[in-house]
């Protein structure tokens, strides 16, 4: 739709248009107040890096990720590790967790070369309970006249990104996203790959190493509203369990978009 509308302003005004008349139409059901959710308990942050290096291999269904893993084994020891022992994976900017980058202008200027591959993901657990696709699943038809597709903000971002060297994703698991994640630098092995990833806090904390290990730099967007904050919730979300609505806050679509405005349509 963004290509079609040739400026990024009208593709937008159009795109807002629709949602408003969509909203009047089919309302979807939103979050209209925050919860009052707290962060991490503080028995959830103990040893949270042991706790998402158990899970990320005693979890592993078919052994998909390590396999991946294989292919660089030592390499991938090495980064992990590096990564690990530092206190904290990545630097933070508001609600944005920056890893392998100093700022997110930094990130914006890689975004300007189409030859980077771009993943963007989104976390299931922001997925309207409308979702004509389904909320546990990697499927998203983003369909700009489907009423409820036209009010998702994963829908608008979808419809907004350019095609090419873009991957979206649409994040069940973690193990979903780091195999998929692995599997596109693995067959792109001569291209650099960065992303742009909507997470709750928890599991921006738990498996930034992972990303440092595989070496790629990008953003992970911190989602708000029944976030996990214990490892019961976040167990429970892995299996679908979550009905809860998580969102991403207003200034922070905002900053989202303009960083996806910087990538050349």
């Amino acid at each position: 739709m963004w290509q079609e509308k040739g400026s990024w302003d009208a593709a937008e005004a159009s795109w807002d248009d629709g949602a408003a008349a969509a909203r009047k139409e089919r309302p979807i059901k939103e979050l209209t107040q925050l919860p009052n959710m707290p962060g991490m308990t503080p028995e959830t942050a103990k040893n949270l890096k042991w706790k998402s290096l158990a899970w990320m291999i005693g979890k592993d269904e078919g052994a998909k990720v390590c396999k991946e893993f294989l292919k660089h084994p030592l390499r991938y020891a090495y980064a992990f590790i590096k990564s690990a022992l530092q206190k904290k994976p990545y630097k933070r900017d508001g609600d944005f967790f920056l890893y392998g980058i100093d700022s997110a202008d930094a990130f914006g200027a890689l975004l300007e070369d189409p030859e980077k591959i771009l993943v963007v993901g989104f976390s299931y657990c922001h997925k309207p309970f409308e979702c004509p696709s389904g909320r546990f699943t990697d499927a998203c038809i983003h369909d700009p006249d489907n009423a409820v597709c036209r009010q998702c903000f994963i829908g608008k971002c979808v419809n907004a990104l350019p095609e090419n060297n873009v991957v979206p994703l649409f994040i069940p698991t973690i193990h979903y996203i780091g195999r998929k994640i692995l599997e596109i630098v693995h067959g792109n092995p001569k291209k650099q790959v960065i992303f742009l990833i909507t997470a709750c806090e928890m599991t921006l904390e738990m498996f930034g190493d992972w990303g440092n290990m595989v070496g790629i730099r990008g953003i992970g967007v911190r989602l708000d509203g029944r976030i996990c904050n214990t490892m019961k919730a976040f167990e429970l979300s892995e299996t679908g369990i979550k009905p809860g609505l998580t969102v991403v806050l207003d200034d922070t679509k905002k900053r989202m978009l303009d960083l996806i405005r910087r990538r050349p349509l």
